[in-house]
């Protein structure tokens, strides 16, 4: 077996790329490609595989298996790089033949997490998939692991969980879950407490570095990290925003998206993908400069429906158009509602194009209206003093309430209910 304490910190990368000789996707090449350089290695070489099946024993069989070699040998090679997901034995038997670390795209994806994951929650929901996805790898030799000093694909419990077995990691993942389940009830707690405040949700999902986290920087001034790179944020972030048409909006930044993401992540997430699923908009921000962004929303579109989020009001958001040199523009649907927007987070054309669509689905969501109360009912005026609806209050001479109000469908339901109500006017 392979010294693995000898890995690089930037160690040079081969990726292997097999397809069906009928077909081939370069964006796919190209996408692997960007994971790897975002995990941190620099991609010296790529070989294309072509086959009808996987081989069970190597996944690339032994004439390519040879053609490896060679290339390892030629362009010292750290790092075998597959953009498949392959099984333990395939990945043991790869390592044993070629001598160099092998990562398939899942392992590349948890690592790539891994560097990313800051906060405590992150942390522990990356360490979580990870060892789920360690644990269906208990082939190997693990007393060689006491060695290990890190590199792509052995970040985060591979360093601390290096004595592990099945047995071991069994209880680290229940610990894990329990952990999780903690910060998660939290959660739960903090999206009552704003559910109290009639203050809406909005979420931006897409593809990862579609400009999610720069869009979020423009709207809100904040300073999340933001480069050109795949899962550049990883950690849930939300900040308030104010739109002229309606009020104060909450904006959420969430992880992005990618093809064939690894169920594990979308399970040790879930809590905060439940941020998307209880959110009142969501914005897909779209790379309009993608050649292959038709596949992106597909990707998208799978993991908001895996996530039970597809059914919420959302808007298509082409961003980046500074790089197609497209005009800020708008598509509104039947109801006259915006549905697309088209604007830059870098330059800035289109974001109050973009504002205004928000403004106007959020408008939806609310009714505003003046409420004529008697003077006693200050029974009910409290009560929508404590709901947190009442934007304006006016005293008659005769002692009667003028409540201009702004609430939700239901609040506007239950209030219609109450007695000893002199008039309601929807404004």
């Amino acid at each position: 077996m392979f010294d693995i304490s000898q890995s690089k910190a930037q160690p040079n990368a081969l990726i292997i790329y097999q397809r069906d000789a009928s077909h081939e996707d370069t964006e796919i090449l190209d996408e692997i490609q960007l994971l790897a350089e975002s995990a941190g290695a620099t991609v010296v070489s790529t070989l294309t595989a072509f086959r009808r099946s996987p081989d069970p024993a190597t996944f690339i069989g032994k004439g390519k298996l040879e053609e490896v070699k060679s290339a390892i040998s030629a362009d010292e090679i750290d790092l075998v790089v597959l953009n498949h997901s392959v099984s333990p034995i395939q990945e043991r038997n790869l390592e044993r033949a070629l001598k160099v670390r092998v990562l398939d795209r899942t392992g590349l994806i948890l690592d790539i997490f891994a560097q990313r994951a800051s906060s405590h929650e992150g942390k522990l929901q990356v360490e979580l998939a990870q060892l789920q996805h360690i644990s269906t790898r208990l082939v190997r030799g693990w007393t060689h692991l006491e060695r290990q000093k890190g590199g792509i694909g052995l970040r985060g419990p591979g360093e601390t969980q290096l004595e592990t077995d099945r047995r071991l990691i069994g209880h680290r993942i229940k610990a894990l879950n329990k952990r999780l389940g903690v910060v998660s009830s939290q959660r739960q707690l903090r999206r009552k407490s704003r559910a109290k405040v009639p203050v809406p949700t909005v979420s931006l999902v897409g593809y990862t570095n579609a400009g999610k986290s720069s869009l979020f920087n423009r709207i809100t001034n904040a300073k999340v990290y933001a480069q050109d790179q795949l899962f550049a944020t990883l950690d849930t972030t939300m900040r308030r925003m104010e739109l002229d048409e309606f009020g104060t909006a909450i904006l959420s930044d969430t992880v992005g998206f990618i093809r064939d993401l690894p169920h594990s992540l979308v399970q040790a997430f879930h809590s905060t993908l439940e941020e998307v699923s209880s959110a009142h908009l969501l914005l897909h921000i779209v790379d309009v400069a993608s050649s292959y962004r038709e596949e992106c929303i597909t990707e998208v579109d799978k993991v908001l429906k895996e996530i039970d989020a597809c059914d919420i009001p959302s808007v298509m958001i082409y961003n980046k158009i500074d790089l197609t040199n497209t005009e800020p523009k708008v598509v509104r649907n039947e109801a006259g509602l915006v549905d697309r927007v088209w604007c830059s987070a870098h330059t800035g054309q289109g974001i109050e194009l973009l504002l205004d669509a928000i403004s106007g689905h959020l408008s939806q969501l609310h009714t505003r209206c003046r409420v004529s109360l008697p003077p006693e009912n200050g029974k009910l005026r409290a009560q929508l003093y404590r709901k947190n609806v009442v934007k304006q209050e006016v005293i008659n001479d005769d002692g009667s309430f003028m409540l201009e109000c702004d609430m939700s469908p239901a609040d506007f339901g239950w209030l219609e209910k109450q007695p000893n109500i002199n008039a309601i006017e929807c404004l």
